[in-house]
């Protein structure tokens, strides 16, 4: 049987609008960096009417998109055959013609279906940001920044969840324990922050993560006495509706790192392990620091094995994340 969540939804447009398949990522920071050339042709089309197709994870940020017609979920599975998920998206697919077809996925299966226009760009191992990349890739200049679109109803229930206090959101955990800044010094980063003083002296503390993570973001909840815990969050666009509440963002590279910048709050993402000229949160209002070895470093260490889960971001300090948000803080134009 196939495997494919699918949910319909009722569109905007009329029968004879211009629709769009696009068919986008797995994970959900290349999810949120691509949203950007999804906006550029509804913005381009009006009345666009839109199906994308995604991995589960980031599946709910397009929820509320302006005429959004369906989300299919492609669910990949190891122990079925290599191709099965594109099988079960072409027969979650109506069968008619698409105006245009955008696969970021650059698979075979854009030429299975019925097309005015497709894109299927074949990505170059160039030294770019991808937002940059999808910019030149489809001729978007200035390069399409990430845009995700929440629904009014939305916005107000997630509103009434929170006063007029400032907030610190903070992302202390990351997909792999490599990227992740150790816990203890997201603790003391945050306690330095929201201190009489600090840049958000008495601001609440919004700790954002995985069901599974909530062990290691422990430590950070318990550096505030009135936190928002939203460890484990169901709903994706719920959690970027509250980002777009808060003040500040501190993080590990991570998807939740794109989605604040995606919400417009100053954010700073927490480099080692990973290339912050490909991945670093897009926008004016962002900033990265890293640790003192650069991503060739880490990665051509003797001892370097990505299987491990130890943290490479030993020698990034509590000094050095404080002052960085600090600097962006006053860049922003916040005081």
């Amino acid at each position: 049987m196939p495997r494919f969540n699918f949910r319909r939804f009722r569109t905007v447009g009329t029968p004879n609008s211009p629709n769009l398949l696009f068919i986008t990522a797995n994970r959900l920071g290349d999810a949120v960096l691509s949203s950007g050339v999804l906006a550029h042709f509804m913005e381009t089309q009006p009345g666009l009417r839109v199906t994308v197709a995604c991995g589960p994870l980031p599946a709910p940020l397009f929820a509320d998109l302006p005429g959004l017609e369906r989300i299919i979920e492609i669910v990949k599975d190891k122990d079925r055959g290599r191709f099965d998920h594109w099988i079960d998206l072409w027969r979650g697919l109506p069968r008619h013609r698409w105006d245009t077809v955008i696969d970021l996925r650059s698979s075979l299966f854009t030429w299975t279906v019925l097309a005015g226009k497709r894109y299927a760009p074949r990505f170059q191992k160039l030294r770019e940001h991808r937002v940059e990349e999808l910019g030149r890739l489809f001729e978007i200049a200035p390069p399409p920044d990430p845009r995700l679109f929440v629904s009014k109803d939305r916005q107000a229930r997630m509103d009434r969840l929170v006063d007029s206090r400032p907030i610190l959101a903070v992302g202390p955990t990351a997909n792999w324990g490599g990227k992740q800044w150790p816990a203890d010094r997201f603790a003391e980063t945050v306690r330095r922050l929201i201190a009489p003083g600090g840049i958000l002296a008495g601001a609440r503390v919004a700790v954002f993560g995985a069901d599974h993570e909530r062990e290691a973001a422990l430590p950070v909840l318990a550096a505030s006495r009135d936190p928002l815990d939203l460890i484990g969050s169901a709903d994706l666009l719920n959690v970027f509706a509250l980002l777009r509440r808060c003040s500040l963002f501190v993080g590990n590279d991570s998807g939740l790192m794109h989605m604040a910048a995606a919400a417009d709050i100053p954010t700073l993402g927490l480099f080692g392990p990973s290339a912050e000229w490909r991945y670093r949160p897009w926008g004016a209002r962002t900033a990265v620091v890293r640790t003192k070895e650069s991503l060739e470093e880490l990665t051509s260490a003797p001892d370097y094995d990505y299987r491990s889960h130890r943290s490479l971001m030993l020698s990034l300090t509590v000094d050095d994340v404080v002052e960085a948000a600090e600097e962006l803080w006053r860049k922003s134009g916040r005081n």
